[in-house]
């Protein structure tokens, strides 16, 4: 694996926890009239509104615990230290976290809980911490880093998200994330809409990568194969939409052939999508090949392929 570096720092180290904190009061501040997400609702979660993502200014959280399913650059031989946050600001009808994402399974949790988390995960061993569906709770989570900064976290960040990011979000994370894994789930716009409820995915989203990959720049990892900075983008290949997938594998190269990309055939009926004829099933075996074969003639060669 190229771009291997034995001591990286991560980068909210060089930041300090009094900026990090600066910048997480800025972000709470528009959680009275919240544009934290594309979905720009406006409601005031301060006072309990919840907006599309379900989730006042409060955090829930569904589980702590050392990963070990992730990408093997991401959970590694220790584990990844990761945090499912209960909420979303997709509605993916597929989705396989349903009662997280959608019924908000999870415990209320306090800023200085969510530090503790980090904390505990740290000395556990974790590789990172991975911030599971970050979006929606892009303050809190990170006023939370600026508390454990003070108990000594020393560990690379994981934003693990569904891709439907802002980019001024995006922005006020530079120099604090280490490493992103955005999904890239669509590039047809009104499949977004009517599978994910997600107006101008593909514009949002592509944005969102871009800047991402223009914030951490080119992949990086510890002499053990670690990441610890870079972009890693996922794509779930969803049954019978082989252009969707074929437009996201074009726009993730125009953005940059150097980001690692996780295909991923993992795809089974769950949620509003049991019994939905279209989704009703899992990907082909020919699917994955016509889709594969896409990705080998643009020359996407670093990352991770689930093969049938």
């Amino acid at each position: 694996m190229t771009g291997t570096a034995k001591k990286l720092a991560p980068s909210y180290l060089a930041l300090g926890p009094k900026e990090v904190r600066r910048r997480a009061e800025a972000l709470t501040a528009r959680l009275a009239a919240c544009d934290i997400c594309p979905h720009e609702c406006g409601d005031d979660r301060t006072r309990g509104e919840v907006g599309k993502c379900g989730t006042p200014a409060t955090v829930r959280v569904a589980s702590f615990n050392l990963h070990y399913g992730e990408e093997p650059c991401i959970s590694g031989h220790m584990g990844s230290g990761t945090i499912f946050f209960s909420g979303c600001s997709l509605k993916c009808v597929f989705c396989q976290n349903y009662p997280i994402s959608q019924l908000n399974h999870g415990q209320e949790t306090s800023v200085v809980e969510l530090a503790a988390m980090m904390v505990v995960l740290k000395r556990q061993g974790a590789h990172n911490i991975n911030l599971v569906t970050p979006t929606h709770v892009a303050p809190q989570w990170l006023l939370a880093i600026s508390v454990a900064m003070d108990e000594g976290i020393d560990i690379p960040i994981v934003y693990n998200s569904g891709g439907y990011d802002r980019v001024d979000v995006i922005e006020a994370l530079d120099g604090i994330v280490d490493v992103y894994m955005p999904d890239m789930k669509y590039s047809d716009e009104a499949l977004a809409r009517r599978l994910s409820a997600a107006p101008n995915y593909p514009d949002v989203n592509r944005a969102a990568v871009a800047k991402m990959y223009e914030s951490v720049g080119d992949w990086a990892a510890d002499s053990t194969g670690i990441a610890m900075r870079g972009v890693l983008v996922r794509h779930l290949i969803i049954p019978g939409q082989i252009e969707n997938s074929i437009g996201v594998l074009d726009a993730l190269a125009r953005i940059s052939k150097n980001i690692r990309l996780s295909l991923m055939t993992q795809y089974f009926p769950a949620h509003k999508a049991v019994g939905m004829p279209e989704l009703d099933r899992t990907v082909t075996r020919d699917e994955f090949h016509a889709i594969d074969a896409h990705r080998e003639k643009l020359g996407l060669e670093e990352g991770w392929i689930q093969r049938i």
